[in-house]
C-alpha cells in the first residue's frame, strides 16, 4: 500500500497532496484487514471507510472554503461510522480487539487531520 501512496503523491491531482487522504487509505486497509465476520458490519465498515477516502478527495477538488469544509465534514462522519462498526464487531467477537485498536488509532489520526482541514 505504501508504494501506491508514494506513487500517487507525485500526481498532479489535488487529493494526492493531502496527508489526510494518505492516512485514510491506510485506515481503509486496516478496516479490510480486520476481516469482520458479520457481513452487515463488514459492509458498513468498508463502505464508510471508502466514503471517507472519497469525500476527502472530493473536498480537495472543491474551490471554495465552504465546499471543502462540507466534504471534509462528511468524510469525518463516515470515518466515525467505520470506526464504530469495527469496534462493534470486536465487541461481538466478529474481529479481534487488536484490529479494532488499529482502526481506532488510525481513525484518531484521520479525524485530527480532517478537523484541521475543516477549521477556517
Amino acid at each position: 500500500m505504501t508504494n501506491a501512496i508514494h506513487n500517487a503523491s507525485s500526481s498532479q491531482l489535488p487529493h494526492h497532496n493531502l496527508i489526510a487522504y494518505q492516512v485514510a487509505l491506510l485506515f481503509l486497509r486496516a478496516v479490510l484487514d480486520a476481516g469482520v465476520k458479520d457481513s452487515k458490519l463488514r459492509d458498513e465498515a468498508t463502505r464508510a471507510a471508502k466514503g471517507t477516502c472519497l469525500n476527502i478527495a472530493e473536498g480537495a477538488a472543491r474551490m471554495s472554503r465552504a465546499d471543502k469544509a462540507r466534504a471534509y465534514t462528511i468524510a469525518r462522519g463516515e470515518l466515525i461510522e467505520a470506526v464504530a462498526a469495527v469496534e462493534i464487531a470486536a465487541s461481538c467477537g466478529d474481529t479481534t480487539q487488536a484490529h479494532a485498536d488499529a482502526c481506532v488509532a488510525l481513525g484518531r489520526r484521520v479525524y485530527a487531520l480532517l478537523t484541521r482541514l475543516i477549521r477556517p
